[in-house]
Protein backbone atom coordinates (compact mmCIF):
# COMPACT_ATOMS: atom_id res chain seq x y z
CA UNK A 1 0.00 0.00 0.00
CA UNK A 2 1.34 3.43 -0.90
CA UNK A 3 0.93 6.52 1.26
CA UNK A 4 -2.00 7.78 -0.78
CA UNK A 5 -4.23 5.00 0.53
CA UNK A 6 -4.94 3.29 -2.77
CA UNK A 7 -3.36 0.43 -4.65
CA UNK A 8 -1.92 3.00 -7.06
CA UNK A 9 1.46 4.67 -6.65
CA UNK A 10 0.40 8.33 -6.91
CA UNK A 11 2.25 10.28 -4.21
CA UNK A 12 0.71 13.44 -2.85
CA UNK A 13 2.00 16.80 -3.99
CA UNK A 14 4.74 17.75 -1.54
CA UNK A 15 4.52 20.22 -0.06
CA UNK A 16 0.76 20.61 -0.24
CA UNK A 17 -0.41 24.06 -1.30
CA UNK A 18 -1.32 26.26 1.66
CA UNK A 19 -5.08 26.10 0.96
CA UNK A 20 -5.01 22.30 0.72
CA UNK A 21 -2.94 21.96 3.90
CA UNK A 22 -5.46 24.20 5.70
CA UNK A 23 -8.38 22.13 4.35
CA UNK A 24 -6.72 18.98 5.69
CA UNK A 25 -6.22 20.71 9.07
CA UNK A 26 -9.94 21.57 9.17
CA UNK A 27 -10.75 17.92 8.45
CA UNK A 28 -8.52 16.88 11.35
CA UNK A 29 -10.23 19.40 13.65
CA UNK A 30 -13.80 18.53 12.67
CA UNK A 31 -13.53 14.82 11.88
CA UNK A 32 -10.46 13.74 13.82
CA UNK A 33 -8.89 12.53 10.56
CA UNK A 34 -8.21 13.41 6.96
CA UNK A 35 -10.42 11.09 4.89
CA UNK A 36 -8.33 8.77 2.74
CA UNK A 37 -10.39 9.77 -0.30
CA UNK A 38 -8.90 13.27 0.05
CA UNK A 39 -5.39 11.93 0.57
CA UNK A 40 -5.84 9.74 -2.52
CA UNK A 41 -6.78 12.76 -4.64
CA UNK A 42 -3.86 14.84 -3.33
CA UNK A 43 -1.55 13.78 -6.17
CA UNK A 44 -3.41 16.30 -8.36
CA UNK A 45 -4.61 19.39 -6.49
CA UNK A 46 -6.84 20.55 -9.34
CA UNK A 47 -8.72 17.22 -9.28
CA UNK A 48 -8.85 17.27 -5.48
CA UNK A 49 -10.33 20.78 -5.53
CA UNK A 50 -12.94 19.78 -8.12
CA UNK A 51 -13.87 16.66 -6.13
CA UNK A 52 -14.19 18.52 -2.82
CA UNK A 53 -16.13 21.41 -4.38
CA UNK A 54 -18.72 19.06 -5.86
CA UNK A 55 -18.88 16.92 -2.71
CA UNK A 56 -19.31 19.95 -0.44
CA UNK A 57 -22.01 21.44 -2.68
CA UNK A 58 -23.98 18.19 -2.87
CA UNK A 59 -23.59 17.02 0.71
CA UNK A 60 -23.25 20.17 2.83
CA UNK A 61 -24.92 23.09 1.03
CA UNK A 62 -28.53 24.06 1.75
CA UNK A 63 -31.00 21.63 0.21
CA UNK A 64 -34.54 20.38 0.70
CA UNK A 65 -32.83 17.13 1.66
CA UNK A 66 -31.42 16.90 5.15
CA UNK A 67 -27.77 15.97 5.63
CA UNK A 68 -29.02 12.66 7.04
CA UNK A 69 -31.07 11.96 3.90
CA UNK A 70 -28.09 12.72 1.69
CA UNK A 71 -25.93 10.33 3.74
CA UNK A 72 -28.68 7.70 3.42
CA UNK A 73 -28.43 8.02 -0.36
CA UNK A 74 -24.63 7.80 -0.20
CA UNK A 75 -24.75 4.63 1.88
CA UNK A 76 -27.47 2.89 -0.11
CA UNK A 77 -25.81 3.63 -3.46
CA UNK A 78 -22.46 2.48 -2.03
CA UNK A 79 -24.07 -0.68 -0.70
CA UNK A 80 -25.52 -1.56 -4.09
CA UNK A 81 -22.15 -0.87 -5.71
CA UNK A 82 -20.36 -2.81 -2.95
CA UNK A 83 -17.92 0.03 -2.45
CA UNK A 84 -16.06 -0.83 0.73
CA UNK A 85 -14.59 2.64 1.21
CA UNK A 86 -17.88 4.52 0.95
CA UNK A 87 -19.94 1.98 2.90
CA UNK A 88 -17.52 2.32 5.81
CA UNK A 89 -16.98 6.10 5.64
CA UNK A 90 -20.57 7.14 4.97
CA UNK A 91 -21.95 4.43 7.24
CA UNK A 92 -20.03 6.15 10.05
CA UNK A 93 -21.41 9.55 9.03
CA UNK A 94 -24.94 8.16 8.92
CA UNK A 95 -24.54 6.65 12.39
CA UNK A 96 -23.24 9.96 13.72
CA UNK A 97 -25.99 12.08 12.14
CA UNK A 98 -28.82 9.73 13.13
CA UNK A 99 -27.48 8.76 16.56
CA UNK A 100 -28.65 5.27 15.64
CA UNK A 101 -26.00 2.59 14.97
CA UNK A 102 -28.71 0.10 13.93
CA UNK A 103 -29.96 2.48 11.23
CA UNK A 104 -26.44 2.83 9.89
CA UNK A 105 -26.01 -0.92 9.72
CA UNK A 106 -29.42 -1.42 8.06
CA UNK A 107 -28.59 1.17 5.41
CA UNK A 108 -25.34 -0.63 4.59
CA UNK A 109 -26.91 -4.09 4.53
CA UNK A 110 -30.48 -3.59 3.23
CA UNK A 111 -32.31 -0.28 3.54
CA UNK A 112 -35.63 -2.07 2.93
CA UNK A 113 -35.53 -3.50 6.47
CA UNK A 114 -34.62 -0.18 8.10
CA UNK A 115 -37.01 1.80 10.27
CA UNK A 116 -37.42 4.74 7.88
CA UNK A 117 -40.34 6.84 6.72
CA UNK A 118 -42.27 6.11 3.52
CA UNK A 119 -40.82 9.39 2.16
CA UNK A 120 -37.26 8.21 2.81
CA UNK A 121 -38.07 4.81 1.30
CA UNK A 122 -39.34 6.50 -1.90
CA UNK A 123 -36.16 8.63 -2.04
CA UNK A 124 -33.94 5.57 -1.65
CA UNK A 125 -35.94 3.53 -4.16
CA UNK A 126 -35.34 6.33 -6.67
CA UNK A 127 -31.60 6.45 -5.83
CA UNK A 128 -31.44 2.69 -6.39
CA UNK A 129 -33.06 3.10 -9.79
CA UNK A 130 -30.56 5.86 -10.65
CA UNK A 131 -27.82 3.38 -9.69
CA UNK A 132 -29.13 0.29 -11.42
CA UNK A 133 -31.18 1.49 -14.38
CA UNK A 134 -31.18 5.27 -14.80
CA UNK A 135 -32.18 5.04 -18.46
CA UNK A 136 -35.50 3.49 -17.39
CA UNK A 137 -36.54 6.40 -15.17
CA UNK A 138 -39.75 7.97 -16.42
CA UNK A 139 -42.21 10.61 -15.26
CA UNK A 140 -44.09 8.21 -12.93
CA UNK A 141 -40.82 7.67 -11.01
CA UNK A 142 -40.44 11.44 -10.49
CA UNK A 143 -44.13 11.80 -9.70
CA UNK A 144 -43.82 9.16 -6.98
CA UNK A 145 -41.27 11.45 -5.30
CA UNK A 146 -43.54 14.48 -5.67
CA UNK A 147 -46.35 12.44 -4.09
CA UNK A 148 -44.09 12.05 -1.04
CA UNK A 149 -43.53 15.81 -0.79
CA UNK A 150 -40.30 16.18 -2.75
CA UNK A 151 -39.97 19.27 -4.92
CA UNK A 152 -38.45 19.18 -8.38
CA UNK A 153 -35.31 20.72 -6.84
CA UNK A 154 -35.23 17.87 -4.30
CA UNK A 155 -35.51 15.34 -7.14
CA UNK A 156 -32.56 17.06 -8.83
CA UNK A 157 -30.58 16.76 -5.58
CA UNK A 158 -31.49 13.08 -5.10
CA UNK A 159 -30.36 12.30 -8.64
CA UNK A 160 -27.13 14.28 -8.25
CA UNK A 161 -26.16 12.77 -4.90
CA UNK A 162 -26.86 9.28 -6.23
CA UNK A 163 -24.89 9.97 -9.42
CA UNK A 164 -21.94 11.46 -7.51
CA UNK A 165 -21.65 8.36 -5.33
CA UNK A 166 -21.95 6.07 -8.32
CA UNK A 167 -18.93 7.88 -9.78
CA UNK A 168 -16.93 8.00 -6.56
CA UNK A 169 -17.75 4.35 -5.73
CA UNK A 170 -16.33 3.27 -9.03
CA UNK A 171 -13.15 5.29 -8.57
CA UNK A 172 -12.69 4.05 -4.99
CA UNK A 173 -13.21 0.42 -5.97
CA UNK A 174 -11.10 0.60 -9.13
CA UNK A 175 -8.16 2.19 -7.30
CA UNK A 176 -8.31 -0.05 -4.22
CA UNK A 177 -9.09 2.85 -1.87
CA UNK A 178 -8.94 1.86 1.78
CA UNK A 179 -11.21 3.43 4.43
CA UNK A 180 -9.62 5.14 7.41
CA UNK A 181 -9.52 2.63 10.30
CA UNK A 182 -11.13 5.21 12.62
CA UNK A 183 -14.41 5.01 10.72
CA UNK A 184 -15.07 1.44 11.89
CA UNK A 185 -15.55 2.45 15.52
CA UNK A 186 -17.20 5.85 15.11
CA UNK A 187 -20.72 6.50 16.46
CA UNK A 188 -21.29 3.00 17.79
Amino acid sequence: MTDNHTALDLPAVDPLPEATARYFEICEEKLGLVPNVLRAHAFDIEKLDAFTALYNTLMLAPSGLSKLEREMIAVVVSSINRCWYCQVAHGAALRALSGDPALGEAMVMNYRVADITPRQRAMLDFAVKVTQASATIEEPDRQALRDHGFSDRDIWDIANVAAFFNMSNRVASATGMVPNPEYHSQAR
